[in-house]
């Protein structure tokens, strides 16, 4: 079938045309061709697959399936060139049988018979002359041939032998030209010499030609003599060969005559038949080139007809399959010369009209109002054939065009909103810019502006979203990406995979620009004083960070990306409002604790109520001032604050600021972009507050800042039990901060918090050590004047047990019972050091004298204190001996 289709078929017009058959012609299919399916058909139905029985095949010359030498050779022998026959010879396969050829007779020796006798007498005859040619002058056999061949001598007249080559060169060319020079100076040596000189050489020159003759002459003679025989044989033959010649004649002229008839009743109908479908196929063609012509005749109406219905594809194809057509089949044709210029200015027109009608749909598209269903595409068929179109002319920069116009619609809406939101308020404003305009405005309205350009920008990108899908399909049907959808589109695949990738690559482009420029505008409108310059309330804050998060959302949902302008503005602003914010806080703070005279204070119920919902963990609590419109009467407050039924009794700076960090664990759970920042501060804060308190109390900065008198025990528990509350407070803020970040907090805020709640640790400490420092002074003071004589008890233990009264009533009310407990420990274990060490000096032993007794009294006298007071375990007072103030 390849070989049919390569030697024996044309391809006139598109159609093929089959020429396997009688002088190129095959009878079975039509002389104007037929389609490349039909074609292959019509190959395999009439000249492949013929199912035909061998008796009916009529032998031809086309049915021989060997080579001329190969049927001479051995007709009966079937040509095996496979593996078999190559190795193991003709004998191992079955041979195959081709019947009688009518073209080749059978041939037998009887065939050469005649052929055999008449060569087979020449050559005895030749064969004889060769025995008998023998040099002339020999005896031996010589004469027996004497009388069946004349034997003629080779020597010349005067006895020599004849030589050829006694004869010069110049005497045995083909051409002996006389003309030239050479050769005449060599065949008449010495003639221009004198007359008497010139006429001995001439003599001398007609001698060696006589002798030259001679040698020819016996020579031929001697020849003739040899080939006599034949000579005599071909003289006699004469008369058969010339009756041959004539049967021959006879036969030529009978075969001419035969000829002319077969060539008149034949071959000139035949011939005639054959030039006629030539003709006819010719005019055939004529007439295929004359309803070509006029096809593109009518190509500028169909253009015209197919730009009216926006069919711009069409219209292109249309343009590129006559310039086509014109460059090929039609080059040359004079009417037609201007078209292909008119075709390309057409094509130029619609290029121009197409960028000029998506210009015109983007700018309708994006500046229609926006309805319940923004995403929908206007006029989606017209936009469809106006990027099929631009496609097709692979100009790409539409998609950029869009892009620009959707970015110029941006802005616009921008600026109408925020024209608008000015006009409905009661500000004065000159209207300059967007900026500055926004600037102008309250909060409340800010944040209304803000609400409602990302709105109206959210449902602005679903619109461009639908516009972007619908070019990405248009360019996924004009690559061939789309197959199934037949009702897409109709047409065959133009766009190459290259411009394919370019346009997809715009279209990834489009969406991120306009999504990011979304994002940069309303970055824009937080004006750089819009959370500073008025006070911000919780609801407003909650309210931005839900605009910001449902904006960045749509975006991200809509275009698959997410853009960071926005929340960075978002951020930028919360870190300064968190300055501010913890910047009034912590000023505040520094009031209070400047201040503070370190005395405690009622407790109202409301921070009653705030410390029981931080307990849940929970800092987003509100006071309730109204139950179903009847105002609430607030419980009178109590003089210490109930946390985990462990009372605490407060100063005010510490209740406040317990306030204030609950306000910034709100603030963060309500505005989570600066939560970190708050966390922050809030260590910040508490470090303040540590190192201020520290400074007022133990430093005795209070001394001169609240004007307080003196430094008191009372005052060292106060602010003991205020550092207390913080680390109660401590890992309920540090668990708020941790649930607010996405990956559970960071090393570094969770460090801090370790380090702050050491420090206030610490500062526990050293405020015991203090309370301690000063009971053991006074102890060791008393000590060093005390002697065990009457009375008793001493004034030394009086005092003693006087100043443990007093630090009992000071601190009793105040710090828990486990740490009152502890303080007493060390009072008690320190007065029994300063006691041994007073017996050690006065040398007083447990030996049952009267200091012993003395001794035994104020011990007496100092265990009922203690047993009065109850700031031991009473089991540990009972168990207690004095044993061990006793030296041993």
């Amino acid at each position: 079938m390849m070989h049919l289709r390569a030697q024996h078929c044309t391809v006139e017009g598109g159609s093929y045309v089959c020429r396997y058959g009688y002088n190129g012609v095959c009878s079975s299919l039509p002389l104007d061709g037929v389609s490349d399916r039909d074609y292959e058909m019509h190959v395999n139905r009439c000249h492949v697959n013929q199912q035909q029985k061998e008796s009916q095949i009529k032998w031809s010359v086309f049915s021989a399936a060997q080579n001329l030498p190969a049927v001479l050779n051995d007709p009966s022998r079937a040509k095996q060139t496979n593996f078999f026959t190559k190795k193991w010879g003709d004998s191992f396969v079955e041979q195959q049988s081709f019947g009688t050829v009518p073209q080749l007779p059978e041939i037998k020796w009887d065939h050469f018979e005649a052929y055999l006798k008449r060569i087979g007498k020449r050559y005895r005859i030749h064969t004889r002359i060769a025995k008998t040619a023998l040099p002339s002058g020999g005896d031996g056999d010589g004469g027996g041939t004497s009388s069946q061949q004349p034997v003629v001598s080779d020597r010349l007249p005067n006895g020599a032998i004849a030589n050829l080559k006694d004869i010069p060169e110049v005497f045995l060319k083909q051409q002996l030209e006389l003309h030239s020079p050479a050769s005449f100076g060599a065949v008449f040596p010495g003639i221009s010499n004198e007359a008497e000189q010139a006429k001995q050489s001439s003599r001398m020159l007609q001698e060696k030609l006589s002798h030259y003759l001679d040698i020819v002459e016996v020579l031929i003679a001697k020849q003739v003599a040899e080939k006599s025989s034949a000579f005599f044989h071909a003289m006699t033959s004469q008369d058969a060969i010339m009756e041959q010649m004539r049967e021959a004649a006879t036969h030529v002229s009978r075969l001419r005559s035969r000829l002319k008839q077969i060539d008149d009743t034949m071959v000139r109908e035949s011939l005639q038949i054959i030039s006629l479908e030539r003709i006819r196929s010719n005019r055939n063609i004529v007439l295929e080139r004359l309803k070509l012509m006029s096809t593109v005749h009518q190509t500028q109406p169909m253009i015209q007809l197919l730009l009216s219905t926006q069919d711009y594809v069409a219209a292109l194809d249309l343009i590129g399959t006559t310039q086509e057509i014109l460059s090929q089949e039609l080059v040359g044709v004079h009417c037609f010369r201007h078209l292909p210029s008119q075709l390309s200015e057409m094509e130029r027109l619609i290029d121009k009209m197409l960028t000029t009608d998506f210009e015109r749909y983007a700018t309708a598209d994006l500046n229609r109002p926006f309805g319940e269903s923004p995403e929908k595409v206007l006029e989606e068929d017209k936009l469809i054939c106006i990027i099929s179109g631009l496609l097709r002319k692979r100009n790409l920069d539409f998609i950029d065009t869009y892009k620009e116009e959707a970015i110029t619609t941006v802005r616009a809406i921008v600026k109408q909103l925020v024209i608008e939101v000015i006009a409905s308020s009661d500000a004065e404003v000159c209207l300059t810019g967007a900026g500055e305009e926004a600037q102008s405005l309250s909060l409340a309205e800010w944040i209304v502006l803000l609400e409602s350009a990302t709105g109206t920008l959210l449902k602005l990108l679903q619109r461009v979203r639908a516009v972007h899908d619908v070019m990405q399909q248009t360019a996924d049907a004009s690559a061939g990406k789309i197959t199934d959808d037949v009702s897409f589109m109709d047409t065959e695949a133009f766009l190459s995979a290259e411009n394919y990738d370019v346009a997809m690559a715009r279209l990834a482009s489009l969406l991120q620009s306009v999504c990011n420029y979304c994002h940069e505008r309303c970055a824009n409108l937080v004006s750089n004083q819009s959370l500073e310059r008025s006070t911000v309330s919780a609801d407003q804050i909650a309210k931005l960070t839900e605009i910001v998060d449902r904006f960045s959302d749509g975006c991200e949902r809509i275009c698959g990306i997410q853009s960071a302008p926005l929340k960075l503005a978002l951020r930028v602003q919360g870190t300064r409002y968190a300055q501010k914010f913890h910047a009034e806080r912590k000023s505040k703070l520094a009031l209070l604790l400047d201040s503070e005279r370190w005395k405690q204070a009622e407790v109202p119920a409301e921070f009653q109520k705030m410390v029981v919902h931080i307990s849940k963990g929970n800092f987003l609590w509100s006071k309730t001032i109204q139950q179903n419109g009847t105002p609430i009467q607030p419980p009178p407050p109590q003089a210490v604050l109930i946390i985990d039924g462990e009372p605490f009794a407060l100063v005010g700076a510490a209740l406040l600021l317990v306030q204030i960090v609950s306000e910034y664990c709100r603030c963060a759970s309500q505005l989570p972009v600066i939560a970190p920042q708050l966390a922050r501060n809030v260590i910040d804060l508490l470090r303040t507050f540590n190192s201020r308190s520290c400074q007022l109390v133990l430093g005795a900065g209070a001394l001169h800042v609240a004007g307080l008198k003196t430094i008191t025990s009372g005052n060292l528990a106060l602010v003991s039990r205020a550092l207390q509350l913080v680390l109660w407070l401590l890992p309920h803020v540090k668990h708020h901060f941790q649930s607010l970040e996405p990956n559970g907090g960071t090393s570094t805020i969770l460090t801090g918090y370790d380090s702050i709640e050491k420090d206030f640790g610490s500062h526990v400490k050293e405020i015991e050590n203090k309370v301690l420092a000063i009971v053991c002074n006074l102890v060791t003071g008393q000590m060093a004047n005390w002697d065990a004589r009457p009375p008793v008890p001493s004034q030394s233990f009086r005092n003693i047990s006087r100043q443990f009264v007093k630090l009992h009533e000071a601190i009793a009310s105040i710090l828990p019972e486990k740490q009152v407990a502890t303080i007493y420990r060390v009072v008690h274990k320190n007065f029994k050091d300063k006691l041994r060490e007073q017996l050690l000096r006065n040398n007083i032993t447990n030996n049952g004298g009267p200091q012993h007794g003395t001794v035994v009294s104020e011990l007496t006298f100092y265990m009922e204190t203690l047993r009065t007071l109850k700031a031991m375990p009473a089991e540990e007072l009972r168990d207690e001996t004095l044993d061990d103030i006793w030296l041993k």
